[in-house]
């Protein structure tokens, strides 16, 4: 055999051998990224998708009735319900719009706040961020966090509270009342601020 063509094979040999080592590890790299991803894979299915909304909505409205009757009219900007965990809740991270109404569709009242939050076992809100709640004798509770109990019909508060009403400013500590504010109590008052027509 000519000289010339064992080098050539030689040199064959040893590139080929080059491209057997570099394709194995090549190919071992790729199974240990493989496994390594889909290890990741499920531990984001684990850990992260079991925490995301199952719901969500945006720019929504929608009623709630009794016997036929409209109680009360609910938006907001966007709304996501959890239910993957213990204690199912629906949060309202922009913000929500509450107009409550008499069984003849009048408006009687209005609660805003730049975020809520709803526990769907307990039947309770939690209202926080600039809170503002209008009646139908047009008086104004300010707070910044609020719950309403919906069996009970019970808003309450221990946080700092303002009441304006036609006459007079209330301030103090601690609020409870029915959702319509027929009759609110602040626990410990604070000032009270007469106001003088002119």
């Amino acid at each position: 055999m000519d000289p010339g063509n064992h080098i050539t094979l030689y040199l064959y040999l040893k590139n080929a051998a080059k491209h057997r080592i570099v394709f194995s590890v090549s190919a071992i790299l790729g199974v240990i990224l493989f496994f390594s991803c889909e290890h990741n894979i499920d531990t984001i299915r684990n850990d992260e998708i079991s925490s995301l909304p199952v719901r969500t909505a945006k720019n929504f409205q929608t009623l709630f009735t009794d016997s036929g009757k409209v109680q009360l009219i609910m938006s907001a900007p966007l709304m996501e319900t959890y239910e993957n965990t213990n204690e199912p809740y629906s949060e309202f991270r922009s913000g929500i719009n509450v107009d409550f109404y008499d069984r003849h569709k009048n408006p009687i009242a209005s609660a805003t706040s730049k975020y809520a939050k709803h526990f769907d076992k307990k039947n309770l809100w939690e209202l926080k961020d600039s809170v503002v709640i209008i009646n139908k004798a047009n008086e104004k509770l300010e707070t910044e966090q609020l719950f309403w109990d919906e069996e009970k019909d019970l808003i309450y508060t221990d946080r700092f509270v303002k009441i304006t009403r036609e006459d007079q400013t209330i301030m103090g500590t601690g609020f409870e009342s029915d959702s319509r504010l027929l009759s609110p109590k602040i626990k410990r008052v604070t000032a009270t601020i007469y106001l003088k027509d002119e």
